[in-house]
């Protein structure tokens, strides 16, 4: 039997007793479309064929096994045996069914989704299984509109690949097959937010008429900006009866849309009633991008003042979720004060007289209100301010400092004192028996100043320490011991905290002359000035006077600190002696001053020199209390006695040459003519000074002295 078709309607079959031709049933299934799907033959149809073919009885089917070959007879038996078969089969109708081959059925796998960013590349892979090769299959590729319709964007068999014109994937998409693995890829370039819809793969044999279909929903993503937050730039009271708004968030163009969540120091914010709201508002640009804006009111309290707030924008991404949070912001919040505080602001530390005091009073509650007054509790003194300033403050100035703040709201009024001290040291005072001791005595005098901290003391001299603490000895006094001590008392711990007073201290005593043992001048004049320094105390009186007993007037003398001086002038006309002579209660004492005056001639200058020497010796009278006190000739007695030395060598020189002219030396013979002419050149002039006193002595050649008019 041989089948073969004529055309889609009727099935022709040749066998050996002829040809029959039979129309093909309408209602075949759907996949049995394709006439040649529908000729495929059945396994389980051939085995029926076979088994029809030898269903022979037991004895004919043993003779036939023995036969070399079938008869004619029992082929035409067989082939209209068949051919009943066919026509029973085609009369039922159900023929068809048995007819598809299962082993042909098409399976296509998908990805339920493909996410991609926007503006990139994507790419759905169709895998579909068959025994037939890619050629004899048809592959179509659909996209799903906002409507739902179903539009084809591709189609491909075996002689036709095409790409739909008419669609918004025309110039953007592109497919790929691998053939023997059965892998289909449809590419999309620059993907857009109006490609994210399901893609359809379908794909159908064209020899059995099995399909298979698959699915693929294409995502697109798009990362938003940066979000951002702005807080309120007011105040906001703890006192309002509805939330205040704490601030605003906003994320712009993203896709899907953002999601923004609230936080108060890392903890989110949920809508409570009357407590705290959140509202957002949603923006859908014309790029079909989302920008989303979120604004947080809330009823604030006290701690919310340092409390930090933030926002976290959430948005998908390919391959999950992602997060951005803002930076932190800080609100203002206003609430009243409970607790007040009163403190000294400066100085910091020891507060001492003379100091500006800075007191402050403030509360705890934002703003800060001016309702405030300092109060000193103990003279009543009231400022109307919460700051108060106190310049050059005393002791009165300590005491408690009460602050007084009143709620205007509450009605509540809140107190809060400090204690503040002002530190003092009082004027130094000295206090002695006496301040006036006797040469070799004893005097003790003591320091004392009123402080409020522990001090220290000290005294000085002429701006230097003779002695520490509290009081002060000297023993053993002389002149030197005169004068006026400082006692200066000072609080160590505190810096300029300082106070001083003066204490003179008198020495009573005989004069004592202070001048030199010598003094030389050495002038011209006929005048000289003589000084005389005394100290002693009482103040001695000076007076002055010569050798024959005549005092010398002289100005009035000047008093000093230690005693007083007087200077006298005297003219120098010859030798003479004058006495400077001090005196008081307890004793006197004199100074001797020597003057020499002395001519010299000398024939070659013609110039006359007066020199002065004057020298003085001191004699002090014994007083009822010090002891006698003599002073020591002066240098000027030695240099005069070292003059006269030299004049007589020079006398002795003289008469030795005079005896060796007349011959009365060393055998010479004294005949000899002592009326030699007279020459200037045969005059020897020898003229022998001191260091300070200047004496000329000008000897002829007999050793005698010439007149001046002779040399």
């Amino acid at each position: 039997m041989h089948v073969c078709l004529n055309d889609c309607s009727r099935l022709q079959l040749s066998y050996s007793g002829g040809c029959l031709s039979l129309p093909l049933p309408h209602h075949l299934p759907p996949h049995a479309a394709s006439p040649l799907l529908f000729l495929a033959p059945s396994a389980r149809l051939v085995q029926f064929f076979q088994e029809l073919r030898f269903c022979q009885t037991p004895s004919t089917l043993t003779s036939a096994r023995t036969s070399a070959a079938p008869t004619k007879r029992s082929m035409a038996l067989r082939d209209s045996l068949l051919v009943g078969l066919l026509l029973l089969f085609h009369t039922w109708g159900a023929w068809a069914q048995v007819e598809v081959n299962m082993e042909d059925k098409v399976e296509v796998n998908m990805e339920d989704k493909v996410e991609v960013p926007l503006g990139q590349t994507a790419q759905i892979t169709c895998m579909f299984t068959s025994t037939e090769g890619i050629g004899d299959m048809m592959i179509q590729w659909f996209y799903v509109t906002r409507s739902g319709e179903k539009l084809t964007i591709y189609y491909q068999d075996s002689l036709v690949k095409k790409v739909d014109p008419g669609t918004p994937y025309a110039d953007r998409i592109s497919v790929n097959s691998t053939g023997a693995t059965g892998d289909i890829v449809l590419t999309i370039r620059n993907v857009q937010l109006e490609d994210e819809t399901e893609f359809i793969c379908l794909v159908k044999s064209l020899t059995g008429g099995s399909s298979g279909e698959g699915r693929t929903k294409l995502l697109v993503f798009e990362t938003p900006n940066q979000p951002t937050i702005e807080g309120v730039q007011t105040g906001i009271s703890v006192n309002e009866d509805y939330p205040s708004m704490i601030g605003s968030c906003e994320v712009k163009r993203g896709y899907p849309r953002p999601n923004i969540t609230w936080y108060r120091d890392n903890t989110p914010l949920r809508s409570v009633p009357d407590m705290v709201e959140v509202q957002s508002s949603i923006t859908t640009e014309s790029s079909g991008l989302y920008s989303v804006k979120s604004t947080l009111w809330m009823k604030v309290v006290k701690e919310d003042k340092d409390a930090n707030f933030y926002c976290e924008a959430t948005y998908f991404v390919p391959g999950g979720m992602s997060m951005t949070e803002t930076s932190r912001i800080n609100i203002t919040v206003y609430y009243p004060s409970t607790a007040i505080n009163i403190w000294v602001e400066s100085p910091k530390g020891e507060i001492k007289e003379g100091d500006s005091i800075e007191l402050h009073c403030n509360g705890n509650g934002n703003p800060q209100s001016s309702e405030f007054t300092i109060k000193h509790i103990l003279d009543e003194r009231v400022w109307d301010k919460n700051m108060l300033v106190l310049d050059n403050v005393t002791r009165r100035d300590s005491g408690v400092y009460e602050c007084i703040f009143m709620d205007l709201d509450t009605i509540e009024e809140l107190t809060r004192n400090t204690t503040v001290f002002v530190n003092y040291l009082d004027q130094a005072t000295v206090r002695s028996e006496k301040n006036e001791v006797l040469q070799g005595g004893e005097l003790t005098a003591t320091c004392n100043a009123v402080a409020s901290l522990p001090t220290e003391t000290a005294w000085f001299k002429n701006e230097k320490e003779v002695a520490k603490g509290h009081s002060l000895t000297l023993q053993d006094v002389t002149f030197d011991t005169t004068g006026t001590y400082v006692c200066r008392v000072t609080v160590p711990n505190m810096e300029g905290m300082e106070t001083s007073s003066t204490f003179h201290v008198y020495v009573l005593g005989p004069p004592e002359i202070m001048e030199d043992d010598f003094k030389e001048i050495e002038s011209f004049e006929s005048t000289v000035e003589l000084n005389c320094h005394v100290r002693g105390l009482p103040v001695p009186q000076i007076t002055w006077t010569t050798s024959d007993g005549t005092i010398i007037k002289t100005t009035d003398q000047t008093e000093t600190e230690e005693g007083a001086e007087s200077t006298v002038s005297v003219k120098v006309t010859s030798d003479m002696t004058v006495f400077c002579n001090a005196s008081n209660e307890y004793g006197t004492d004199s100074v001797t001053f020597n003057i020499k005056a002395t001519k010299h001639t000398t024939t070659a200058t013609s110039t006359t020199t007066t020199t002065t020497t004057i020298s003085h010796d001191t004699v002090k009278t014994e007083t009822p209390n010090p002891a006698k006190k003599f002073k020591k000739e002066g240098n000027g007695v030695i240099i005069a006695v070292i003059i006269i030395c030299i004049l007589l060598l020079a006398i002795l020189g003289s008469v030795l040459y005079f005896l060796y002219k007349k011959g009365k030396i060393c055998g010479r013979s004294g005949k000899q003519d002592l009326t030699k002419e007279k020459s200037n050149k045969d005059n020897i002039v020898v003229e022998m000074k001191s260091d300070n006193t200047e004496e000329a002595i000008l000897l002829g050649v007999n050793g005698e002295k010439q007149p001046p008019n002779d040399q």
